[in-house]
């Protein structure tokens, strides 16, 4: 689960909703304060994950000189089924990354934790990648399947996801940390009961199943980087420098930065990504 600490929204920061050919999405954007944007990033959320993961990213980004722009996946909180008749199915999120970048212009693209399993195969699906894609950041997302430990707790949500409602399950997920602010589990709690059943159902079984897709991503030739947090317990982090050397892509590894190193250690996540786009530019 990703981790918040703070839903403070600054004052440069909009909330939006953003029309595609597949739907309406919710999203914070912030933009340069001054000139023309160097670029576009688009910032795509985890396992039940939002746009709000992303807060402590969007003025330092901003201010960099990029236009970004965070979003709800189909499923989350805000977006809901974005259209009619929706499916869930990692490529179907995928597609709709690709209608985004559609609107938005060539992006740098950013996917965190099953954000990045997404956002991969947006590229690997996009039929003239380079026209559509600066660059590609995979932010706490290992190679392949997840890990052992998270195995387990994947397989025991699926179970519960069979009988019990969404909601009904939140006492089991809610923050053991007392020192999280009451205002933000509760926004914890309203996030997680709005996640469509069949999103969280369809996103463990893609991590419990995902390939290694390194060599086709790497035959793109879509500058890619890879940004990693530790300690990590969902993706371990020797797999995710390997994925990077395979890749060829930039590696920056976040210490003390967890599983969400985009609320744990912004300012150093800034500093990588911004990095990595002005290299690419």
């Amino acid at each position: 689960m990703s981790q918040i600490l703070s839903i403070a929204r600054p004052d440069s920061v909009r909330s939006v909703r953003l029309d595609t050919a597949r739907g309406t999405f919710a999203a914070f954007t912030a933009t340069p304060p001054d000139g023309a944007p160097r670029g576009t990033a688009l910032l795509v959320p985890g396992f039940n994950g939002s746009k709000e993961d992303f807060l402590p990213l969007l003025p330092g980004l901003a201010e960099a000189g990029y236009r970004v722009v965070a979003i709800d996946q189909r499923g989350q909180y805000e977006t809901g089924p974005a259209s009619e008749a929706p499916s869930y199915a990692p490529g179907d999120l995928a597609s709709d990354v690709i209608a985004l970048a559609a609107m938005l212009g060539p992006v740098h693209l950013v996917g965190h934790s099953y954000g990045g399993l997404v956002s991969r195969l947006a590229v690997l699906n996009t039929p003239s990648p380079a026209d559509t894609w600066s660059s590609l950041t995979l932010l706490n997302f290992g190679p392949a399947a997840v890990a052992e430990s998270t195995r387990s707790r994947l397989e025991l949500l699926l179970d519960a996801l069979r009988t019990t409602p969404v909601p009904d399950l939140w006492p089991f997920l809610r923050p053991e940390d007392g020192g999280v602010p009451e205002e933000v589990v509760a926004f914890l709690s309203d996030r997680w009961s709005r996640n469509a059943p069949e999103a969280l159902r369809l996103a463990a079984e893609q991590m419990l199943a995902e390939p290694d897709r390194s060599a086709s991503l790497r035959r793109t030739g879509i500058p890619t980087s890879v940004v990693f947090g530790t300690p990590e317990e969902t993706w371990p982090e020797p797999g995710a420098a390997a994925m990077a050397r395979e890749l060829g892509a930039r590696y920056t590894e976040i210490r003390g930065g967890g599983h969400s190193p985009n609320v744990y250690e912004p300012e150093a996540v800034i500093e990588a990504l911004t990095g990595f786009f002005d290299s690419v530019r």
